[in-house]
Parts: structure tokens; C-alpha cells; sequence
């Protein structure tokens, strides 16, 4: 634990903890889950699609990137923004949170390896806390929401029902404040945010916000763990 801190501390001095996300973390391991939440009760429907779409956003875009990455059946995952216009889906705008949008991932998968489902059921076990409003870890603002973004109808039932089937087993100790909404339009974000944590893993700000997700993902879900993340093509 000692030499992990004295990396966090030394990254953060030498300013390696973040060109987008908050740089004002703690230089300590953010705590893990130590259990996964309940499986959705119903999922999506088996289908001959060879790929299917889900779009999270769950704080800052590196860390949902770099964990779902790190899920056997990924077939890609692209850090972007989606709840706001075209012109102001970028960086730059979005991270004054006025133009609507959240920091989001889309997600491509072969859903005979992995179900919709399981990818909710990841998210809210260890890419966010789902009872923070406009808040994850250091970061702060509705640009940080956390958010649902159904592709198909089908998927934004079975969110909805995901949510409500949590709160009445008092899964969390709080509220979940997760909205669920129909997905509008979903844009890719600036090249230099893909790949982040797996292009950056002396990074101050993934060392302690995000590499403890990609753990606990390996910890409680040894079946989907991918141990050579997926990355996404970058022009």
C-alpha cells in the first residue's frame, strides 16, 4: 500500500493526473466492492445479432472505458459525449456542464458471450456509484451523471426494471439517482481520451479512481474478466 501511494503522489507532482478528469484526487486507492450486486431479473431477449449497442455514462469517460475494455464479448468500447447538441460535443464545452451532455461510453458487443444484462449488472456493481448525483469521486458537475442510454426500447425497460428491482431489495444505501433514457445521438470523443487507462496506468487520477474498478472487476466477475484489454482504433 506504501509504494502504491508513494506512486500516486509522484504522478500527481510531476502533473501526470489527468488532462480532462478532476486532477484534485486523494493519493489513496479509492475502496473497492467487495460483492456484486444482484443480477437483472429479466434481460434482453437472445437474438441471431452477431452485435449489439449499450451506452453508459458513469463519470468520467476513462474509467467506464477501461473497464468494460476489460469484459470478454466487448468488441469495442469508444469514450464520447450523448445528451446535448453537435456542436458543442466536445471537451472543451462539455466541461463547463452547460451543454447538456454526459461523458459517456458506447459499447459494442456480441451478445452471445455477454448479455445486456451483465453489462448493467458490472456497471453498477463497480463502474459507479449510482446514489451520487452529478457526482463520481472527485469529479463534479452533470457532465459526471450517471445514465442509462437505451439503444432500443427493449434495453431502457429492462434498465428500468434493473432500478427498480435494486431499490426494493435496499441493494444501496441511498437512492439510486441513475437516470434511463432513450439514446439520442452518441459522439465520439477527441482522440487523446481513447484508451486512457490502459495507455496511462501510472496516471495519479487512474491509479486512484480507476485501476481499483478494473480489480474488482477481475475479483467478482473472474468469468467475464478480459485480462488484454480491447481497445479501441484511433486515427
Amino acid at each position: 500500500m506504501r509504494s502504491l501511494v508513494l506512486r500516486v503522489v509522484a504522478a500527481l507532482l510531476m502533473g501526470a493526473a489527468a488532462t480532462a478528469c478532476s486532477a484534485q484526487s486523494s493519493p489513496a486507492p479509492i475502496a473497492a466492492p467487495t460483492t456484486a450486486v444482484p443480477a437483472p431479473a429479466t434481460d434482453v431477449a437472445p437474438t441471431t445479432a452477431r452485435t449489439e449497442t449499450a451506452v453508459f455514462a458513469g463519470g468520467c469517460f476513462w474509467g467506464v472505458q477501461g473497464v468494460y475494455q476489460h469484459v470478454k464479448g466487448v468488441i469495442d468500447a469508444v469514450s464520447g459525449y450523448t445528451g446535448g447538441a453537435e456542436d458543442t460535443a466536445n471537451y472543451d464545452l462539455v466541461t463547463g456542464g452547460t451543454t447538456g451532455h454526459a461523458e459517456a461510453v458506447e459499447i459494442t458487443f456480441d451478445p452471445t458471450v455477454v448479455s445486456y444484462g451483465t453489462l448493467l449488472q458490472i456497471f453498477f456493481t463497480v463502474v459507479a456509484d449510482p446514489t451520487t448525483l452529478n457526482r463520481q469521486g472527485p469529479d463534479r458537475g452533470t457532465q459526471y451523471r450517471t445514465e442509462i442510454f437505451g439503444t432500443t426500447p427493449q434495453q431502457t425497460d429492462i434498465a428500468d426494471a434493473y432500478i427498480e428491482q435494486l431499490t426494493d431489495a435496499g441493494t444501496f444505501p441511498a437512492p439510486i439517482v441513475t437516470k434511463v433514457s432513450a439514446l439520442g445521438t452518441f459522439y465520439p470523443a477527441e482522440a487523446y481520451h481513447q484508451n486512457y487507462l490502459a495507455e496511462n496506468p501510472d496516471s495519479g487520477y487512474i491509479i486512484v479512481n480507476d485501476q481499483p474498478k478494473v480489480d474488482a472487476l477481475q475479483e467478482l466477475f473472474p468469468r467475464e474478466y478480459l485480462s488484454s484489454p480491447t481497445l479501441t482504433a484511433v486515427d
